[in-house]
């Protein structure tokens, strides 16, 4: 995605966060089709992904997932839940406190680590599994960011989420 000018009026506006995010929640995914274990702290290496993580090592433009905390509830109502656990939508990193959309193209701290938005995190089809019928549905629009790591560090349960300037 190219970002706008930064000295133009969107791009301005597309810079302007109302505070700094917060991280929530950290799961990892250490084997296909196990459930994810809940961290209070990962190492996320550059270029790989997270320790621990069965993805470390692949693609580097989703070496994180991350979802907001503000859209779980969206979730859980539009499938038809009362509440969602992190867990359940297989994203590493829940965040709350700003708009992730806004994190696409950016780079950002999270923890002690630099990394980059990427692209959207669409939905799988183990949703319909995890959900039930119209899962996948219920998390278009609310699935999050993926994000690469340029350098190495530690995140932690309730670090704060920085964006950097341009």
């Amino acid at each position: 995605m190219t970002l706008p000018p930064a000295d133009s009026a969107l791009g301005r506006l597309m810079a302007t966060l109302p505070r700094p995010g917060r991280v929530e929640w950290i799961g990892l995914r250490p084997k296909r089709d196990v459930p994810m274990q809940e961290v209070e702290h990962v190492l996320a290496q550059a270029g790989l992904g997270l320790v621990g993580d069965r993805y470390a090592g692949g693609s580097g433009k989703r070496g994180v997932t991350l979802i907001q905390a503000e859209h779980l509830p969206a979730i859980a109502a539009l499938s038809g839940h009362a509440q969602v656990a992190p867990a359940t939508l297989r994203r590493n990193v829940v965040v709350s406190g700003l708009p992730l959309v806004a994190l696409k193209g950016r780079r950002f701290r999270l923890g002690d680590a630099l990394l980059e938005g990427t692209e959207e995190c669409d939905p799988c089809s183990r949703m319909e599994d995890a959900l039930g019928p119209g899962g996948y549905n219920a998390m278009r629009g609310h699935g999050g960011l993926c994000a690469r790591i340029l350098e190495s560090g530690t995140i932690r349960r309730l670090d704060a989420l920085v964006v950097l300037p341009d």
